[in-house]
């Protein structure tokens, strides 16, 4: 298993994330109580929304840029989101991507969903897209020696950087719709 190698400041993001307290919402995914939580875009790394969807840093990246795009409606399968759910989460992958390849210029971007436990996936219960930028030679020793990764930004950074890409996108989703969730 690779473990990720943090800065101090990780400790108290991680702490004041609704997952440290799963009672408050039993059956909830992390991502539902991070929506039910009332903490803003800022402090849960939210950078984009849209009517039916939102886009998340992952909290524990694989790579910097490592996004999360998901319904705002806590489903477990592709198969159980709507028609109009299914266009807006593949358009704003797409939107993402241009986004990532925007402000970062990776070799390249996997764009990947795990379903069920069986698929490698940590929150099952509720779809999420993953995109994750990648670069030519993106192992180094840390990798292979201390079977460790150093993620090279802050998330609040990455979460500025992505921010401002995806508002100045001509391909937002829903512009008008940005500021809500159902």
């Amino acid at each position: 298993m690779i473990e990720n190698l943090w800065a101090g400041w990780r400790g108290e993001y991680l702490s004041s994330l609704p997952e440290s307290n799963p009672e408050s919402n039993p059956g909830a995914s992390v991502f539902a109580r991070i929506l039910d939580s009332g903490l803003s875009d800022e402090e849960t790394y939210i950078v984009h929304r849209s009517a039916n969807v939102f886009v998340i840093l992952n909290a524990y990246p694989y790579s910097v840029g490592h996004t999360l795009v998901l319904p705002y409606r806590q489903v477990a399968d592709l198969v159980d989101l709507t028609a109009e759910e299914t266009t807006e989460l593949w358009n704003t992958v797409s939107v993402v991507c241009r986004a990532v390849r925007r402000e970062y210029a990776p070799h390249g971007i996997n764009v990947g969903i795990n379903m069920g436990a069986a698929s490698g996936g940590s929150v099952n219960e509720h779809l999420h897209v993953h995109v994750v930028p990648r670069w030519h030679g993106d192992s180094n020793f840390l990798t292979t020696t201390a079977n460790a990764k150093a993620i090279p930004e802050a998330l609040d950074v990455t979460a500025a950087r992505l921010r401002s890409a995806l508002s100045d996108s001509d391909s937002v989703t829903d512009p008008a719709s940005t500021d809500h969730h159902p």
